[in-house]
């Protein structure tokens, strides 16, 4: 069974930070590109960051230079590092795993960023 985990997420100020995490579990994680999006109240889920298999980044013009995404292949891992987070960042953020047609999704975590 496959699954993707989100953790990380949480409420905090302006300005701030937060690392989110996705575990994955009952796939080869190497051999997938995964990546973060996000979906705001009212909007359709975007792309915010993606990663190869070889380590090459993708990201959204809106977290350019703001958000790292790194992965772990022996922990099975994909990371977002945030920072600078601003109010628009508010959304549920998503990883995925994605292999040719195959695309398996987390269940989602929730990041607000308010004062």
């Amino acid at each position: 069974q496959v699954q993707l985990v989100e953790s990380g997420g949480g409420l905090v100020q302006p300005g701030g930070s937060l690392r989110l995490s996705c575990a994955a579990s009952g796939i080869m994680f190497s051999i997938y590109v995964t990546g973060w999006y996000r979906q705001a109240p009212g909007k359709q889920r975007e792309m915010v960051a993606t990663i190869t298999t070889d380590g090459s980044t993708n990201y959204a013009d809106s977290v350019k230079g703001r958000f790292t995404i790194s992965r772990d292949n022996g922990k099975n891992t994909v990371y977002l590092e945030m920072s600078s987070l601003k109010p628009e960042d508010t959304a549920v953020y998503y990883c995925n795993a994605v292999k040719r047609a195959t695309i398996h999704w987390g269940q989602g975590t929730q990041v607000t960023v308010s004062s």
